[in-house]
């Protein structure tokens, strides 16, 4: 299957203080994404940061339509948005490694960096369902439309980043989007649009591709 080519369509960021963008998300309204100390909203319409919430935030993060999860420190910690406060928490798969996050059909599909797999998750107890392979490691994570993403990175500076569409029951790739050169994704949401919300990691932005319409 020969990747299809996108270009980044709109850049937000760097932001105050030029802190990395690690997990992404999207309630709807905001596109949330972690910096290292913060979880921030940004406004994809004005630009904006509307938002900021105290909370550990180094790798994936989710959004179940009420409540946040947040990637840090080995664990997975169930986020109220409003007040900032951490509801519970379980552990992340492994003591280390895990990159994107998201939520879908009442799991949490954690991305495994190096592993290059996805874990799907009970949310209350940790316990992994099912996973899914990738033949490259594996950063972002989305769950959008009834439909799963990750984005991926290798070592090799000739292999461009990719958004890939997968089956979650076979791990087979149906759809794939390469990104322009340079171009690295730490969180990934899409917004059930066509548009996919891309964490630019130590760079500071978020990125947006569109998805090319079918025909």
């Amino acid at each position: 299957m020969k990747p299809q080519a996108v270009a980044i369509e709109q850049e937000y960021g760097p932001f105050p203080e030029h802190e990395p963008v690690n997990g992404v998300t999207y309630d709807g309204q905001d596109v949330w994404f972690a910096s290292g100390g913060k979880l921030q909203a940004l406004n994809p319409k004005s630009g904006a940061l509307t938002r900021s919430l105290e909370v550990a935030s180094e790798a994936g993060t989710a959004f179940d339509g009420e409540f946040l999860y947040q990637l840090a420190g080995g664990r997975i910690h169930k986020i109220d948005p409003h007040t900032g406060s951490v509801l519970c928490s379980i552990p992340a798969p492994g003591l280390d490694g895990s990159s994107g996050m998201a939520w879908a059909e009442g799991s949490l599909w954690v991305g495994r960096f190096r592993d290059r797999k996805i874990v799907e998750l009970d949310p209350a107890t940790g316990k992994i369902l099912s996973e899914v392979a990738s033949d490259r490691f594996v950063t972002g994570v989305s769950f959008c439309g009834g439909e799963l993403w990750h984005a991926t990175y290798s070592e090799d500076a000739a292999q461009r980043a990719q958004l890939r569409r997968v089956d979650p029951k076979t791990s087979e790739v149906l759809e794939q989007l390469e990104l322009p050169a340079g171009v690295f994704v730490s969180g990934l949401e899409g917004d059930g649009q066509g548009r996919f919300y891309c964490g630019g990691g130590k760079s500071g932005k978020i990125r947006v591709v569109r998805r090319p319409k079918a025909g």
